[in-house]
C-alpha cells in the first residue's frame, strides 16, 4: 500500500479557522447577543499523547488496521531522547508518549487523539474549535441568559478537564482565559461574575491573544493595532 502525504501550509489554515470563530462571534454580536470565548491552555500536549491510547483510537474509532496500523505503530515506536551538555549525555530512555513536532503527521495525530472533545463540547450547546494544540470553546446567548451560559461553560470545561486527565493530558485551568464579547454600547451587560473551574477561579479579561491576533471585548481590534504599531516602532528604532 502506498501512502501519499501532501505538504500543507499552516498560514491559510490559521486564517480560515480564525475567520470561522470571529465570523460566528461577529454575527452573534450583530444580532444583539453576547458571545463568550474560552481559550484553554494545555500543558505540553504534543509531548503527552499516549502511544497505546492513540493506536487503539486509530484502530477502533477510525478503522485503521492491518498494514496501515502497523505503519503508524512503527512510526511512533523506537524513539529515544537524551540531554547533552558539553561532552556528557544522559541515558536515552525510550519514549512511550508524544508525537513528533515539526512534522506533517504530528498535528494530525494530535487532532485524531483529541477529536472526542468536539462531541463533548457540543453536548452543552457550545461550539468547539481545535487547531493543533489550540483548543477553544465559545457560545452565544441573549443578555438576559448570560449567567446560564456561564454555568454551561463551567460544567463543560470541568468535563473537558476530566476527559483530558483520563487521556493523560493536562489542562492548565489557571492559565485558561475567558472573554465576553459584545458591542461597545452593550459593554455594561457583560457579567462580572468569575468562572470557578475546580479549585481555580478564572476572571474574564478585556482582551486575549487568539492565533496571532489580539481580540478586544468590544471587537474594536484596538489592542491588536497598538501591539502592531509598537512592534513597528521597535523595528524602526533598530534601523
Amino acid at each position: 500500500m502506498k501512502l501519499t502525504f501532501y505538504p500543507t501550509c499552516s498560514k491559510p489554515i490559521v486564517l480560515t479557522t480564525r475567520r470561522k470563530v470571529l465570523g460566528d462571534i461577529l454575527r452573534a454580536v450583530d444580532s444583539g447577543d453576547l458571545a463568550t470565548l474560552a481559550l484553554l491552555d494545555l500543558s505540553a500536549v504534543f509531548d503527552t499523547v499516549d502511544h497505546v491510547t492513540l493506536l487503539q483510537r486509530l484502530r477502533i474509532s477510525y478503522g485503521l488496521g492491518g498494514r496501515v496500523h502497523d505503519w503508524f505503530q512503527s512510526y511512533l515506536s523506537g524513539r529515544f531522547q537524551f540531554v547533552r551538555c558539553g561532552g556528557s549525555s544522559s541515558t536515552p530512555p525510550q519514549l512511550i508518549c508524544g508525537v513528533p513536532q515539526g512534522s506533517v503527521l504530528g498535528p494530525i495525530l494530535l487532532l485524531l487523539y483529541t477529536a472526542d472533545l468536539l462531541q463533548l463540547v457540543r453536548v452543552y450547546g457550545l461550539k468547539p474549535h481545535l487547531y493543533a494544540d489550540d483548543t477553544q470553546i465559545y457560545g452565544f446567548c441573549h443578555p438576559a441568559s448570560c449567567l446560564e451560559l456561564r454555568n454551561r461553560i463551567i460544567v463543560c470545561i470541568s468535563d473537558v478537564a476530566a476527559w483530558m486527565r483520563s487521556n493523560r493530558l493536562q489542562l492548565n485551568a489557571d492559565k485558561t482565559e475567558i472573554i465576553w464579547c459584545t458591542s461597545s454600547r452593550r459593554q455594561h451587560q457583560i457579567p462580572t461574575v468569575s468562572f470557578a473551574i475546580g479549585a481555580d477561579v478564572i476572571t474574564s479579561v478585556s482582551s486575549v491573544r487568539d492565533l496571532g491576533i489580539y481580540l478586544d471585548s468590544d471587537l474594536s481590534m484596538r489592542t491588536h493595532i497598538l501591539k502592531t504599531v509598537s512592534a513597528c516602532f521597535a523595528v524602526l528604532r533598530q534601523i
